[in-house]
């Protein structure tokens, strides 16, 4: 599955300032990894952010975020966002930093 380039470019642009960023091709798309934690990535044109499970739920009820559901099951935790819900930098910074924030509560990889 390809990827959008243009959300790509958008997205290392806000990640240029930090070291402890990759990039890793997976899911069909491109993910991007902190401190080795996949974090938020794209598949098509959908942002795919790795939210956490508490705040899960009551993200679903926004509008343009679906369950992500790549393998034909839900993953709870993670959600689709589609290309409305990030619009605005201010709207695509705010999905990063709470991907970020959640996935820098997990353990070191």
């Amino acid at each position: 599955m390809a990827f959008d380039e243009g959300l790509a470019e958008r997205l290392r642009d806000l990640f240029e300032r930090h070291n402890n960023i990759t990039e890793k091709k997976m899911f069909g798309g491109l993910a991007f990894m902190l401190d080795g934690h996949m974090f938020i990535g794209i598949t098509g044109n959908r942002l795919m952010a790795r939210v956490g499970p508490v705040v899960y739920e009551e993200l679903l009820l926004q509008p343009h975020v679906s369950e992500m559901d790549f393998t034909g099951k839900p993953m709870k935790g993670f959600v689709y966002i589609s290309p409305e819900g990030f619009e605005s930098d201010r709207s695509l910074g705010n999905w990063v930093a709470l991907c970020a924030q959640f996935v820098s509560s997990l353990p070191p990889k």
